[in-house]
């Protein structure tokens, strides 16, 4: 007599058929731009305008990555936007876990009134606020440096305060109890309870925000003018001439631009899943 624990086979009928077919051409349709970018960027000029079009190269002109990389600094641009980026992401794991652990276990006066008005800040445009920005970043003398870029992001995030407060809502009150009862401080309680049990919180708001960053075009394109200052996005955009472009170089150069944002996203892809999901654990 077979067992009635014994695993059963997967089922496949035609609705899973049907859906698995709708799901890998909704992914074909999706990769095929990067596709597209990754083999211009093997081509020459002449390759990449071809009517009808011809998606393998012949020849590979793999020279293209190496004259992309030397034709503008883009190995300065790529070290600015790394260590900015890892300023960035380090600042705000701190600051929005202390407001997020503040907003979650502390109780103080209108907290619930000041959370609601700090989300609400995630509805205003970043281009509504650009303007007393620069004059702000103008005042301090920051303009055409790094800092108008590290600063303010590394100050406040409202969506990753909203994040790692749900995550940390969702943390026993009594672990909490127990630490003050033996003596913790609120300090205490936040460096050695909290910040260890919400890691996958914050490696999903440490891949956000790298991201964001890495990609950011807005904010360097207001605030950087010399190009040694430049971030990759910046750099890339060198590439676009008044009258003509070598678009075999653009591709190649951003091809190189995804590859940390690659490695990041699949190396922190379940980290992204977790945190998110488990924020919705408690409201």
């Amino acid at each position: 007599m077979e067992s009635t624990t014994a695993k059963k086979s997967p089922k496949f009928g035609p609705q899973s058929l049907l859906l698995h077919a709708i799901l890998v051409c909704g992914a074909l349709i999706m990769t095929m731009p990067f596709i597209w970018m990754l083999l211009s960027s093997l081509k020459d000029i002449s390759q990449i305008f071809l009517i009808p079009p011809k998606w393998i190269p012949h020849p590979f002109v793999w020279t293209n990555y190496k004259n992309s990389w030397n034709f503008l600094p883009f190995s300065r641009a790529y070290f600015n936007s790394f260590y900015i980026n890892v300023i960035v992401v380090a600042a705000q794991l701190i600051t929005c876990s202390m407001a997020a652990y503040a907003f979650a276990k502390v109780r103080f006066p209108l907290r619930e009134p000041i959370f609601v008005m700090f989300l609400a800040t995630m509805m205003v445009p970043e281009q509504v606020t650009i303007i007393p920005l620069y004059l702000m970043m103008k005042w301090f003398g920051w303009n055409d440096t790094h800092l108008p870029l590290i600063v303010p992001s590394s100050l406040i995030n409202a969506f990753g305060v909203f994040l790692l407060r749900q995550f940390i809502k969702s943390i026993p009150n009594e672990l909490e109890e127990a630490a003050i009862v033996d003596g913790a401080n609120r300090w205490t309680i936040y460096s050695r309870i909290i910040l260890p049990l919400i890691k996958p919180a914050l490696s999903a708001l440490g891949i956000f925000t790298f991201l964001g960053m890495w990609n950011s075009f807005f904010k360097p394109l207001i605030f950087l003018n010399s190009i040694d200052k430049f971030t990759v996005p910046m750099m890339l955009n060198q590439f676009r001439g008044q009258y003509t472009t070598d678009w075999a170089l653009l591709m190649a150069a951003s091809s190189i631009a995804i590859v940390p944002v690659l490695i990041v996203y699949i190396i922190g892809q379940r980290y992204i899943i977790e945190g998110v999901t488990l924020t919705g654990i408690k409201g």
